[in-house]
């Protein structure tokens, strides 16, 4: 658990640092007109995309759970096309990604909550509908 806050505490001090938890900076990038978030996102991927490929060679276990590494590769079907619009619709409207949105009550953005009140009630709808899907068109909690 100590480790988990430690990587948080540094996820939003980043955010914090490079203004992505403030939603004028996001909206900003969704209208082509500052580029710094692209930046942030590469520099972000660039040290998860070594981690992932040093940590296995480092260690035989994940630190945190002690499971093998391995890859879970999810299938690109509709759900996914379909929750990926739904998604960069929000993002979109609200200007802040789930991430940053957290972090942005720490710069002192209480309205944000409005955002993260509804990213809790559409997960929690989406919930709801799924759970009344019929059993045999789910995938199993192992695909999940």
């Amino acid at each position: 658990m100590p480790l988990i806050f430690a990587g948080g505490l540094i996820f939003g001090f980043g955010l914090g640092f490079s203004h992505m938890a403030r939603p004028e900076v996001v909206l900003n990038f969704l209208q082509f007109t500052d580029f710094g978030l692209l930046f942030v996102m590469f520099g972000a991927a660039i040290v998860t995309g070594v981690a992932f490929a040093v940590m296995p060679r480092v260690c035989d276990r994940a630190p945190l759970t002690g499971d093998t590494y391995g890859r879970r590769l999810k299938p690109f079907d509709r759900n996914v096309l379909i929750g990926g619009a739904i998604f960069g619709v929000g993002w979109g409207l609200s200007g802040i990604c789930p991430g940053a949105a957290y972090a942005s009550l720490g710069v002192g953005n209480v309205t944000i909550l409005w955002a993260l009140a509804g990213m809790f009630v559409g997960a929690y709808l989406q919930g709801v509908v799924r759970s009344r899907e019929v059993p045999s068109s789910r995938s199993t909690a192992a695909d999940d």
